[in-house]
């Protein structure tokens, strides 16, 4: 049995002043750019032992002035596939009873870091606690970093290692550098003192043979050679070696090579994405050296990485497949992406979706709000083929194709970029019954949404009630009237355009879509068809525009913003409601 890094609560760290998440042993952080995903991962390192890396801009500023102090919690508990009740006897010993407790059901251990600057000597003072009991995240008017922090205790434990890898790995790189992952691995080379002389005669033989069998090599050495007169030493004393001499220094020269088959290049003809995913294998393959050692102590062990952006440079199948390698690699992972993919790849309930308006919170999937079928339509709708409103600043959920495309083009026009620019999804939920699965799903993460859908009020459709009876039912606390736009009773989209008098653009759409067998037919028809287009009625446009939606949609949208009327009101009044959220966000990143 091992144990699992539960909760984290971070006070005071760059952007994150009051933030608590859940982990999973294997968790994935989603989020847009800049709402403290990074943050996260850095103060969990800094709870396991990186307090050497602070700095003043690490301390958290608002409106009133710089924190003076950094708390970072965490709570472990037992953990083996479920969670136990209680710690196995090794890492009972490890922890020793005094730092652990218990709420009554179950075992954990509540660690609290504190750091502060000290102004008289200008460095930084960290602390390390036990806290007495895991307090509530707020309890009567008191926040968790205010409670009793417990007792003064040292719990750098080297049996919980923690790893950090950042976005900006690079296989080259760690051949360079001692203290990188592989660069530790290869310090930790051992040979027996007979395959030390076995190997090291055999580099002198392989030495001889190449300068032997080189004019070039040959003459420089005899050339050398001249030095004797100067230095009045040996002709011995002259050697060229080609190949590292003692087996300690083969480490140095270490080139990896990848290929295909016959043909394989040094990594330094490869491209960053190679690069970057051999440099995350290195650092599974350390992980797992450790454990085997810790296996063959019968010592615990129990790794926890932290990986940013592990589809740096890499292709959407390539993504997911080091998604999968990661997973494989012992001890808990917390991965932070911005890979539609990667998310897509994850459960539902690895997932945690970071969103800064105020503050920073985090989105978790509560499953127990949805059926199974309920799960499956948001996989096989959502996350399989819409992984990017993971990253969304916000989210309109629309009826059908047509919506969602016209009101692409029709925000482009409002707010003078493209949804896509904007963070902004537009997402068809086929069908008025599935508002509640999609709502379900956007409040768990924590991402605004809109609902705007038809109305149509008549007797064997009620799409406003039935709407507004989901809602109801949803765990949201949002207003209704701030988040849901109902057309006018007995419209659709279509019919709400022609409603809003947009026959003039509807006809041109129509006439554009004729289609002609030559420019002679052409001549010999366009009148005649003007004529009978212009003459249409309202329904008469209707049936024409329902006939082909998804064609008809985009097409009349584009003739409104070229035109000269305004966009629809009902349009107007979504972007309104979303606007006033987006500034919400863009102000406090």
């Amino acid at each position: 049995m091992g144990v699992l890094v539960k909760e984290v609560r971070v006070s005071g760290f760059r952007g994150l002043d009051n933030f608590s998440i859940e982990l999973e042993p294997i968790t994935v952080l989603t989020g847009m750019n800049n709402v403290g995903k990074t943050s996260l991962l850095k103060a969990i390192q800094l709870a396991f032992g990186g307090r050497h890396l602070i700095t003043m801009d690490d301390f958290h500023i608002n409106d009133v002035g710089t924190r003076d102090k950094i708390i970072v919690d965490i709570r472990i508990v037992p953990f083996s596939g479920l969670e136990n009740d209680e710690f196995d006897e090794n890492w009972e010993i490890l922890f020793t009873t005094d730092r652990i407790r218990t709420d009554g059901f179950n075992s954990f251990v509540p660690l609290r870091t504190e750091v502060t600057y000290d102004v008289l000597k200008s460095s930084y003072k960290s602390e390390s606690y036990i806290l007495n009991e895991w307090p509530q995240f707020f309890d009567e008017g008191v926040n968790w970093f205010d409670s009793d922090k417990g007792t003064k205790s040292n719990f750098n434990f080297d049996e919980i290692p923690f790893f950090y890898m950042d976005a900006r790995r690079d296989i080259l790189e760690d051949t360079k550098l001692r203290n990188s992952y592989l660069g530790k691995m290869l310090s930790k080379i051992e040979y027996s003192r007979d395959d030390i002389d076995e190997i090291e005669e055999q580099i002198k033989i392989l030495n001889e043979r190449a300068v032997e069998n080189s004019d070039v090599l040959s003459n420089l050495k005899n050339v050398l050679k001249e030095l004797d007169s100067a230095m009045g030493a040996g002709s011995e004393s002259i050697e060229i070696t080609p190949f590292t001499k003692k087996i300690r220094d083969l480490n140095k020269g270490l080139t990896i090579y990848y290929g295909e088959g016959n043909e394989s290049f040094s990594m330094e003809y490869h491209g960053m994405g190679t690069r970057s995913w051999s440099s995350l294998l290195t650092l599974k393959a350390f992980i797992s050296l450790l454990s085997i050692n810790a296996q063959e102590d019968g010592s615990v062990f129990f790794p926890i990485l932290a990986v940013e952006e592990p589809e740096a440079h890499l292709h959407p199948n390539a993504q997911k497949k080091l998604f999968k390698q990661i997973n494989s690699i012992p001890g808990q992972k917390i991965i932070s992406t911005h890979s539609p993919y990667i998310a897509a790849t994850a459960n539902l309930k690895q997932i945690r979706s970071m969103y800064k308006a105020n503050n920073v919170i985090c989105g978790k999937f509560d499953s127990s709000l949805l059926g199974g079928e309920q799960e499956r339509k948001i996989n096989r709708q959502v996350t399989n083929t819409r992984g990017e409103i993971f990253f969304s600043k916000a989210i309109v959920f629309v009826e059908g194709e047509t919506e969602e495309q016209a009101l692409h083009i029709f925000a482009e026009n409002y707010f003078g970029a493209s949804a896509v620019e904007l963070g902004l999804d537009f997402v068809g939920v086929s069908g008025f019954r599935n508002y509640l699965t999609f709502i379900r799903f956007a409040d768990t993460m924590g991402i605004p949404w809109f609902i705007f859908t038809d109305a149509e009020n008549t007797p064997d459709k009620n799409v406003k009630a039935s709407v507004e009876e989901q809602f109801v039912h949803s765990s949201t606390s949002k207003n209704q009237d701030d988040v849901l736009i109902f057309l006018d009773d007995g419209n659709d989209f279509e019919k709400q355009l022609i409603s809003d008098g947009y026959q003039t653009e509807i006809k041109n759409v129509i006439l554009n879509n004729f289609v002609y067998h030559n420019e002679q037919h052409r001549a010999s028809t366009e009148d005649n068809n003007k004529i009978a287009v212009n003459a249409r009625t309202d329904d008469q446009l209707y049936s024409s525009m329902t006939s082909a939606k998804t064609k008809f949609g985009p097409d009349v949208a584009h003739q409104i913003v070229i035109g000269v009327n305004p966009l629809p009101p009902k349009v107007i009044t979504l972007f309104e409601k979303i606007n006033s959220t987006l500034t919400l966000v863009e102000g406090d990143l």
